[in-house]
Parts: C-alpha cells; sequence; structure tokens
C-alpha cells in the first residue's frame, strides 16, 4: 500500500493550485515564511508524524478505551508517549500566536495537519484539540493576568483544556443549564454544578486541566441572556503560576460509547464539596457569545474529524479493492478459463470507489477553503474583502459541519461495503472507522441544528450578502468553466443548480417568515443537504477548471491525475446532481406532513 489515510497529491493541488496558499504570505508579516517549500514541509512532518506515530496508536486506543478509578481516568498506554511526542513536535497550537507558545501558521495550511492529524487518530486528537480551543478563548476574552497565568502553558500541552456546556437537562437547550455561580467578593466565584459528555474531561495526560464552564451568577437572568463564562482549572493556579490544591472538580463517570474510546467523556461534578473556585472570563451574562468563539471553531474541527474519517476509509477501500482477488470479470463470466480479477474491476465497485473519491474531493477542497476564508477574513487588503470571506465563513459552517459529516459517514459506510464482510470484522479499520465517525453527526450541535442554523440565520445574515457574495463567487467559476469546451456541458449542469438553489433559498426563507414556519424548519435538514450538494458541485467545477488548464501543458505523469479530477466532475453531475435537482423540488412543496400529524398517530 503506497498511501494511507490521505491522498497527498489532492492535497498539494487543493493548497497550491486551487487556493494558491502561498499568496497569503505576501498579506502578512506573520505569515511571510510559509512559501510553497515551507508549506510541503510542513505537510511531510505532519503525515510523518501521523503515519509513524498517531496512526499505530489508533487501534490500541479502540481496544484499550479510558478506565475511570477512584475518580481518577487512565488513557491508553500509548497516549501517554504520543502525548509528549506531539509536544515536542509543537504541533498543538500551530495556527495561534507565537508569543503565547504557538506556530503562527496560516489556518489554510494547518487544513492538511488537521486532515492528516485526524485521519490517523482523531480520538487522541481531541485532547489537543480542545485544549486549542480552550487557550483561544482566554487569549479573545481573558485579562492579562489570565493570559499570563494558563495560555502558553495551554498551547504548549503542558496542561490541557475542554468546554463545559452540556448538563444533564439541558443539552442543546444550553439556556436550562442550572450551574451557579456565587461571587466570592475577592473577584473569584464559587461554582456548583454538573456537567456530562465532557470530552476529555478528566485524563492524565497533563498535569492540569483548565475547564471553560458556562454557569449562571445568582440573580441574572434566565436562558442564554443570564449565561456567564468562568474559568475553572481542575489544580488551583497560585498566582505566580504553580499548582495549588484540588479544585473540587471531580469526575463522577465515563460514558461506554460506541466509538472513539481513546478519549475520555466525562460526568463532571463542580463543587459537591463547596470548593470550586472559579474566575470570569470576558464579561458577566455574555458567556454564551464568547463560548460561541470556541464551538464555532469546534464545528468546523468535527467536520475536519468526519471528513477524515472518510478520505481514511477511501484509502483503505482503494487499496483493498486492487489488491483484493474475487471472481472473474464480468466480461469473461461464461469463459471457463478465466482467472480472478481484482474486485476493483467489477463496474458496482468502481462505482462506489468513484462516490468515495468524489465526495473525498470534494470536501477537502470545500473544508480547506472555509480555513482560506479565516485567514483572509483576517488579512485581506480591505475591509470590504475581510467581511466578506468572514461571511462565507459564517454561511459555510453549517455545511462544512453538518453536510460534511452526513456524507462522511456514507462514505464510511461505502469503505465497509467494498471490503464485504471484512468490512465488519474488527481486525480490519473499517469498523473503526465507521464507529468512530458517527459521533461527528451530533456534537458540537446536532447536524439537525446546524441545518436550522442555516436556515434561521445564516440565509439572511447582514441582510443576505453573505449568501449573495457566496452566489457571485459561484458564478465567477461558472463563467471561467463555460470558456472550456471539455467541461461546458458539466458546469451548464452545475449552473442549472446553483439558480435553483438560490430560488429555492428564497423560498425557504420565506416561508420560514410565514405562518407554515414549522413546515419549513421541518424541511431544514433537506434543504442543508441541497445546499450542500450545490456547493459541492462548485467545488469540483472549479476543481476541474484547473484540471482542464493544466492538461494542455501537464507531464504524462500528472495528465491521469488531472483527468481524474475531471471525471469527479462528470461522475457528480450526471449522477448526483439529477438527486439534487428532486430535492429542490420537494423542498419548494415544503411538506407540512412532519408537523401536522398528531402525536397520537405515532405508535404508543
Amino acid at each position: 500500500m503506497t498511501q494511507v489515510i490521505s491522498d497527498r497529491r489532492d492535497i498539494e493541488f487543493v493548497m497550491h493550485e486551487q487556493l494558491n496558499a502561498e499568496s497569503l504570505s505576501k498579506l502578512y508579516d506573520g505569515f511571510a515564511d510559509f512559501n510553497k517549500k515551507t508549506i510541503d514541509l510542513v505537510i511531510s512532518e505532519a503525515r510523518n508524524f501521523a503515519v509513524k506515530e498517531l496512526l499505530p496508536a489508533s487501534k490500541e486506543g479502540d481496544q484499550e478505551g479510558c478506565q475511570l478509578e477512584n475518580g481518577q481516568v487512565t488513557t491508553p498506554a500509548a497516549f501517554k508517549r504520543l502525548f509528549e511526542l506531539f509536544n515536542d513536535g509543537e504541533w498543538l497550537a500551530v495556527t495561534e500566536d507565537p508569543e503565547w507558545g504557538g506556530q503562527g501558521m496560516p489556518r489554510t495550511v494547518a487544513s492538511a495537519v488537521a486532515e492528516y492529524f485526524n485521519g490517523a487518530n482523531y480520538p487522541f486528537m481531541m485532547y489537543p484539540g480542545l485544549t486549542q480551543g480552550a487557550g483561544h478563548l482566554v487569549e479573545h476574552f481573558g485579562t492579562q493576568e489570565q493570559k499570563e497565568l494558563y495560555l502558553k502553558n495551554m498551547y504548549t500541552g503542558k496542561w490541557c483544556g475542554t468546554m463545559l456546556l452540556t448538563e444533564p437537562n439541558a443539552g442543546s437547550d444550553v439556556g436550562a443549564l442550572t450551574t451557579k455561580a456565587t461571587p466570592n467578593g475577592d473577584g473569584t466565584y464559587s461554582i456548583v454544578g454538573e456537567k456530562i459528555f465532557i470530552s476529555g474531561g478528566e485524563h492524565d495526560l497533563a498535569e492540569n486541566i483548565i475547564h471553560p464552564v458556562l454557569a449562571r451568577i445568582e440573580g441574572a437572568p434566565a436562558g442564554t441572556k443570564g449565561i456567564s463564562l468562568f474559568l475553572v482549572p481542575k489544580i488551583r493556579v497560585n498566582a505566580d503560576g504553580s499548582l495549588g490544591e484540588f479544585n473540587d472538580v471531580v469526575c463522577t463517570g465515563i460514558e461506554h460509547k460506541m466509538g472513539i474510546h481513546g478519549n475520555s467523556t466525562c460526568s463532571l461534578a463542580l463543587g459537591s464539596k463547596g470548593n470550586c473556585i472559579g474566575t470570569l472570563l470576558g464579561e458577566e451574562n455574555k458567556g454564551m457569545k464568547a463560548m460561541f468563539l470556541m464551538m464555532n471553531a469546534a464545528r468546523l474541527l468535527v467536520g475536519y474529524q468526519g471528513f477524515a474519517c472518510a478520505t481514511a476509509a477511501y484509502m483503505y477501500a482503494l487499496d483493498y479493492a486492487k489488491t483484493r482477488i474475487q471472481g472473474k470479470a464480468l466480461t469473461e463470466i461464461l469463459n471457463p478459463d478465466a482467472e480472478g480479477v481484482p474486485i476493483i474491476q467489477h463496474p458496482d465497485v468502481r462505482r462506489q470507489l468513484m462516490l468515495m473519491k468524489v465526495n473525498v474531493e470534494g470536501m477537502r477542497s470545500l473544508l480547506y477553503f472555509v480555513h482560506y476564508c479565516s485567514d483572509m477574513a483576517k488579512y485581506a487588503p480591505t475591509d470590504e474583502e475581510k467581511a466578506k470571506y468572514q461571511g462565507f465563513v459564517e454561511i459555510l459552517t453549517p455545511i462544512a459541519k453538518g453536510y460534511v459529516t452526513d456524507r462522511a459517514f456514507e462514505m464510511c459506510s461505502q469503505g465497509m461495503q467494498v471490503y464485504g464482510g471484512y468490512g465488519f470484522i474488527e481486525e480490519y479499520p473499517m469498523a473503526q472507522l465507521l464507529r468512530d465517525c458517527r459521533i461527528t453527526l451530533i456534537y458540537e450541535g446536532t447536524n439537525g441544528i446546524q441545518a436550522m442554523d442555516l436556515l434561521g440565520r445564516k440565509l439572511g445574515l447582514n441582510k443576505g450578502k453573505p449568501i449573495m457574495d457566496l452566489f457571485g463567487e459561484m458564478q465567477k467559476t461558472l463563467a471561467q468553466a463555460k470558456e472550456i469546451e471539455t467541461i461546458q456541458g458539466y458546469a451548464v449542469k452545475v449552473e442549472e443548480a446553483v439558480n435553483k438553489l438560490a430560488e429555492v433559498a428564497i423560498h425557504m426563507g420565506q416561508t420560514a417568515m410565514s405562518d407554515k414556519v414549522l413546515a419549513a424548519f421541518a424541511n431544514a435538514h433537506p434543504f442543508q443537504d441541497a445546499a450542500g450538494d450545490t456547493v459541492m458541485a462548485w467545488m469540483l467545477l472549479w476543481r476541474a477548471t484547473i484540471a482542464a488548464r493544466k492538461l494542455e501543458t501537464a507531464k504524462k505523469k500528472d495528465q491521469p491525475f488531472y483527468q481524474g479530477i475531471i471525471k469527479s466532475l462528470q461522475f457528480f453531475t450526471e449522477t448526483m446532481l439529477p438527486v439534487t435537482l428532486g430535492r429542490f423540488a420537494a423542498l419548494m412543496n415544503t411538506s407540512s406532513a412532519a408537523v401536522d400529524i398528531e402525536e397520537t398517530m405515532f405508535p404508543s
């Protein structure tokens, strides 16, 4: 097997030929060192670490899992050494400010790191991923004192971090939380409450765990308007940065999950002995606004987690199909002397592999593009451009999380199907990939919530400017593609979908503001599916436009790669876009059956 986890050539294509990541080095002095040579070196180093260190520990982490005893959680044995190596390589905060221990890497470049690392062992990657996210909160909302106490220790992996939102009776409805914060009169607060489903909430990888905790100060308004954010360390941090006493944050249980066994998912009791102390992070009653910074970043991370499972599944399935000999070629079925062939020669297996290829390539381009937009939103030359790219990040985030993970799970299932019965056996990689991928459709806001966000908030964001700007970008690609004879026909089909999306988006937006609001939101997830399909079609067309031009001068060894990109577009437009158009037709009906049916009509 020549490649595992990901297709290096396609990563390079997206990075250099589609997004021209090197151009970011000219926008911001902090990116000046990230020329093509440096970017390729980063990708090589990430791939090497993923293949040599992360991947071998993945199976062990899945089989060994995490153990809880006397409030202490033990992670898989291989993870401890892995975490040390990870921190020695300074991989934890690659995109963060070097002042606090980060590497200052463009998010576009970090996309390749995220793909390789999560594809190799994303249950492990949840520990540093959540730490980076928690550190990001401290960096943006913390006082100078909080930054100096916490940030460098977190960004270098000496301490870890989490996010504490969910409670037994307040899952997606965060405003229903009951965790309380009582002022102590000295700038600190006593925290009392219970949190559940906390990824990495307790473990033995670091000497301290810093918990950003959502809680309500006594007397604060009900709902999300009265929620504040606090920093609650597992072990208190003294003014000089040394560790003090245990902070009454007790792990009361760990979940026994379908997948991601290597990551501890904990129930935590805060202040059960009245001795949990936290400090306010940001302003009182502005906790949800602050936490959304971490949540939105986490949603993109979850998109990468799902995608990484899909790309790993594709690479495994492709290798298996090339080497698994079974059955005669269909054209030789009546020949008694015909020998068995690799299953990649069977049409239905070829179809499954094509389906995986198309989705993986489209998802890669979409996710990398969103991170490119994040870089541009910060460093583009003009405020107008910054606002445009930030709008792209906002409107594409629910698709990058919701649509991508939906498709990613389907691709893992397709990979299992390619393996046949062997795919269902734990000795082979597909079972774990399928199990690990499934949670990505649920946490950080279920995909139904992502769809509601897309319909309810993002379509009308800034009076509809981001969605209109996005259509403008699509039209630019369409105009370029229609000038290239070899892909003109495919461009016309993509244009039909883009135009239909615009029509349906207006219809759905209007319906959501009418007396048929419930019917509109009952169709929010199908709308997200259709919108995601259209964005994927745009990405594949964009890729094919580049490939078609490259083919004119490409070396012979590169021609199959570029031809394969055009075949991906052909497959998507001929076999999948017709289904998308059917989705659009259904959405124009905006069926109310799901909300009209009475509860008594379901079985009792």
